[in-house]
Parts: structure tokens; sequence; C-alpha cells
């Protein structure tokens, strides 16, 4: 007999109360019934259910193995679920919330590109800031850069790497002198990012053998503008008012024709992870599951 029958014949007869009402849920007869169970607990060595003329009970040990019985057809349903899943096409309508620059220039472009192949996939984008709760307010998925906060309820994966540069304009530059270390930072204006009312510090990875197991180094500029905006800020730098921190994926043009220069280039960049994030449940919806194996096949090549 197959074992997995056997254990789906004996939880129903739990469930249901009788051999009688199990036989009907699997449209077979009382006597088989009784066959899976003896299989069962001839294979086992053990007793698994007292039974009477008017009732059945499970043995203590009967209950210990109806537990994880329930536990291995759950597991055995999901993957069922994952390879059915792999089969389906993307359909219905995708909510994903994101921040709104990475958003409008990494993650969109993707999701685009996802929906163009899925025609029955639907997008609805948010750009912004972060939502608090994207299962109360019925978001599918989250992008996020940075650390995370409360993760319950919710599943992460991590898609790629935000790569961080210190830059300037060349006029800048010739009027002010190009900083040699970090330390020299000190003496040059930085426009400012500043949100939520908080300046943003500069991190950078300490130089050690292992750097990521030792917290960066923290440099908090001091300058003339704050600003709220990272665009503003690379089109600030690129006026000369200053040097800035920002992605690469941000400045990636501004750097190849020369509007910005890469600062410190020998020295190891700081690496914002980013992060997918979507409710937990036993089946990941096709959708979602495409979206974020399109991101984290994709984003990592236009964030480094």
């Amino acid at each position: 007999m197959d074992r997995l029958t056997s254990m789906a014949v004996f939880v129903k007869a739990v469930d249901l109360g009788s051999f009688a009402a199990a036989a009907d849920a699997f449209e077979m007869s009382g006597p088989m019934v009784g066959k899976h169970v003896r299989f069962l607990e001839e294979r086992l060595g053990v007793r698994l259910l007292n039974r009477t003329t008017r009732r059945q009970s499970l043995t203590e040990a009967g209950q210990v193995y109806y537990e994880r019985c329930r536990a291995v057809l759950s597991e055995a349903e999901a993957a069922d679920a994952v390879a059915s899943d792999a089969l389906s096409e993307p359909r219905g309508r995708l909510r994903v919330t994101m921040p709104a620059l990475l958003g409008r220039h990494c993650i969109a472009p993707l999701l685009m590109k996802l929906a163009r192949k899925y025609p029955r996939l639907e997008l609805d984008l948010s750009f912004g800031d972060p939502i608090a709760n994207i299962v109360e307010t019925g978001y599918d998925l989250a992008i996020r850069t940075g650390d995370l906060d409360d993760q319950s309820g919710l599943i992460a994966r991590r898609i790629a790497r935000q790569r961080m540069v210190v830059c300037g304009s060349r006029s800048y530059l010739r009027a002010n002198g190009r900083p040699k270390s970090i330390d020299d930072l000190a003496e040059h204006q930085a426009i400012i990012y500043r949100r939520s009312g908080r300046v943003r510090p500069w991190l950078f990875p300490r130089e050690a053998l292992s750097p990521q197991d030792l917290p960066p180094r923290e440099v908090t500029p001091t300058g003339r503008l704050r600003l709220d905006d990272l665009e503003a800020i690379a089109d600030a730098a690129t006026q000369g008012m200053g040097l800035a921190w920002l992605p690469y994926w941000l400045i990636r043009e501004r750097l190849r024709s020369g509007a910005l220069i890469s600062l410190f280039e020998r020295q190891p960049e700081f690496l914002y992870d980013c992060h997918a994030l979507w409710p937990r449940s036993p089946r990941m919806p096709p959708k979602v599951r495409a979206a974020v194996d399109v991101l984290a096949a994709a984003l990592p090549k236009l964030m480094t």
C-alpha cells in the first residue's frame, strides 16, 4: 500500500470520527479504510486507534502520529501547489509598493517587461514612502532598501545590493580640490540628504579582513544644502554645489558622461541590501513569484 495514501485515510477517519465516513469521503469501502489503518499499525508496530462498535479513539501513540501525519500531508499539498504554480501563468492584479526613485528607474521598467510577457497580469504600482503594514493595506509585494523593520507575517528575500558612491562635479573639484581620504570630507561642502527631519549619515565599510562583520563607519556631512530628494541632490552635485553620496544606479549616466566624478574608487563602497517582501502564506501566488524572480535576476545588473 502507498504510505501517503494510508496516512490521508487515517487522518480522515480521525477527523470524521468513523471508518464509514472516511470511506464515503474517499469513495472506498469501509474494510479498505480498515486495511489502510492496519497497514500503518503493522508498519509502526503500535496501535493507533481503539475501536468499539460505538466509538473510536486515538491511543497515545496514535495522537502523536496523527499530528505528524497532518503536517506531512500539509507539506505534500504545498509541494503539489508549487509544482502546479510553476506551470501557471501569472495573472490578476499585482499590487506593489516601492521607493519612488528606485521604483521609477529600476523596478517599474522590469515589471512593465513582465506585464508585456503575460497579458493577463495587471500592475498596480505605488511609488513613495514605505507602507507601515503591507498586509493590512492589501499589497502583494513591497520593495525596501536598507535595514528591515518588523517582518512578522512577511517573507523577505534579498534581490540586490545598492552600491553607494561619493561623487562631485569637475568644477567643484577644480575649485575645492579632490579629497584623498574619507577624513578629508570634513573640509568639503556636502549636499545633505535629510528625510523625516533626520540627516542621513554617509556610511563606509570598515577597513578589515571581514568588513561585513563590523558596523560601518558613519560620517555626518556638513553643508548649506539640505534636500529630501536624491535626484535633486544629483542635480545640485552636477551643478558644482558640493559633494554627494548617492546610489550608483541613479548617477550611472552622469558618471559615464563625466558630469560627475566618482571618488575613493579604491575604497570599498557601502552596499545597501534591497529586499522583496510579501505576505506569508502556504502558497506563493504565481504573479508574486514571477515578479520576485524577475527582479532578483535583473536588478543586480542595474544596481552595480
